[in-house]
């Protein structure tokens, strides 16, 4: 190699190649050739070991702009890796949406029968439920501790306050119930915007009685009652227990100086209950009671205005506001069904009206429902995912309420499973765009002759023709167009909320 290098350096004039004497040379030019040529021998290691180093520059600098280039490019690198994060995320999803096949125990014929075992046992192999109750943000709750925690607080009110009040002619209070979204376990807000409404039922004091004036009685459930307050004699009654007045046979002038005023002196306008006084009675009484509580001590306790029932706002002793909303109501007879003092639909309700009240029956028809599903029902998270997609709409939560109530009565309870939890809420709103499609959705209640015995409604109420809720889509059409729009917006609603969550 050396000696081709020579010869190649030589061409190119930078070597001079020594010229031969004959056929022999002295030995003198035998020297100075010999160190000619380690003389030469050195400058071409020199000459390559320069030339090796010229090569490994020139590769560096090639590997550096080939990084370069590539690093240029980074971004077309984080899109490649988002579109395949995405692609993954799709694979897995329509992985877990086809699920496993169940193994079949034992072999399979050709029959329908086994066909049909067959068919089953893929359906209940996979669990579309799970996947998209999963992704959907649930509210931060805890209804049943809250529920009793309230109820134990309105509890030990009420027993102060029946102390205070037990030798008077106010009205008496009777244990309280919770009712509502609330107690029902299907709210959709979050803790801390929890209204928990619990239901007081009132009856007459001694010397007085309750008269339920349901106005318009083929109008059910009734929103014009009223309560009408008449004194009853205790001439009896005192002869034999003593210490108790009559309002109608005793003297002026001795109830005059027993200065005990009745009930229709106290909280009634004319001869009718008035639901503002009540109300007005009721928070003073609550403020009284307050004091008497242990948990006073810890606790701070507001009451806020309203004419029609008693709203308490109470601060534990981290800060956390929970509200509570007392109502009140008159049974009628031995049945679930009460005048209330709830508001009517109505902009403005006469403080005498005492609207007829279905909210302790929807209660106690949940309650049933409850001892009856199997553990894992998804009833009450199907309930909630329909409050949650009417918020803000023309629908309100008491129309898909009663949607699902009479899906509820009719579908077997055990198929509310989350693993059928799509189809329920492909019922649900299949059935309410059905019900606006003819125009009408009947009231649970009224006329139904299938609702469970654990639910006693008044003989009115089974012997009534149903009430259509929808009346007014059939007898405007621009409201049932609307409605029509407004389904639909709800198909896509609660398409987006279990395709993304929220």
């Amino acid at each position: 190699m050396v000696s081709a290098a020579f010869y190649f350096l030589a061409f190119l004039g930078l070597v001079e190649i020594p010229k031969k004497v004959g056929d022999e040379l002295d030995e003198a030019t035998n020297e100075r050739m010999r160190q000619y040529a380690e003389e030469m021998q050195q400058r071409m290691a020199q000459l390559l070991l320069e030339i090796e180093q010229i090569e490994k520059q020139q590769s560096s600098m090639h590997m550096g702009a080939l990084l370069l280039s590539v690093m240029q490019t980074w971004q077309f690198w984080a899109w490649l890796g988002v579109i395949l994060l995405y692609i993954l995320n799709v694979w897995l999803l329509f992985r877990d949406l086809l699920g496993h096949e169940n193994n079949i125990e034992e072999e399979s014929s050709s029959s329908d029968d086994d066909q049909q075992v067959n068919n089953r046992n893929r359906f209940e192999g996979r669990d579309e439920g799970r996947i998209f109750a999963e992704r959907i943000q649930w509210p931060v709750q805890h209804i049943q501790i809250n529920c009793q925690v309230m109820m134990s607080m309105v509890g030990d009110l009420l027993y102060f306050t029946r102390r205070s009040v037990s030798n008077t002619y106010f009205p008496v209070l009777h244990p309280p119930i919770g009712v509502g979204s609330a107690f029902e376990g299907w709210t959709p807000l979050e803790d801390y915007n929890i209204v928990y409404r619990i239901f007081v039922p009132i009856s007459a004091p001694r010397g007085h009685s309750f008269h339920l004036e349901l106005g318009n009685e083929e109008e059910l459930p009734s929103k014009n009652s009223r309560i009408r307050v008449e004194l009853e004699c205790t001439c009896a009654r005192e002869q034999s227990f003593g210490n108790v007045q009559c309002f109608l046979h005793q003297p002026e002038e001795e109830l005059r100086r027993n200065r005990e005023p009745n009930l229709l002196q106290t909280l009634c306008t004319g001869s009718y209950l008035d639901v503002h006084k009540t109300s007005f009675w009721f928070q003073q009484m609550m403020k009284a009671a307050w004091k008497f509580l242990p948990e006073s001590a810890r606790h701070h306790i507001g009451v806020l205005p309203s004419r029609r029932s008693c709203k308490l706002r109470v601060f534990d002793a981290f800060d956390r506001i929970r509200f509570v909303e007392l109502i009140f109501g008159v049974q009628q007879g031995d049945s679930d069904i009460f005048l209330s003092s709830e508001n009517t639909d109505a902009i403005f309700t006469p403080d005498t009206v005492w609207p007829q009240s279905c909210t302790v029956a929807e209660m106690k028809f949940f309650r049933y429902i409850k001892a009856h599903v199997p553990q894992d029902s998804y009833h009450l998270r199907c309930m909630q995912l329909c409050a949650r997609i009417v918020v803000g709409r023309d629908f309100t939560p008491y129309v898909l309420k009663t949607v699902v109530m009479h899906l509820l009565n009719t579908i077997p309870l055990e198929r509310w499973c989350r693993r059928e939890f799509l189809q329920r809420m492909d019922d649900i709103v299949e059935y309410l765009h059905c019900c606006i499609v003819e125009k009408r959705l009947d009231h649970f209640f009224l006329g139904n002759k299938e609702v469970p015995d654990e639910v006693t409604l008044h003989p009115d109420f089974l012997t009534s023709s149903p009430l259509n809720l929808f009346q007014d889509m059939a007898e405007d059409p621009n409201v049932h167009a609307r409605a029509l729009r407004e389904v639909q917006y709800l198909r896509e609603r609660l398409a987006r909320l279990l395709t993304f969550g929220y």
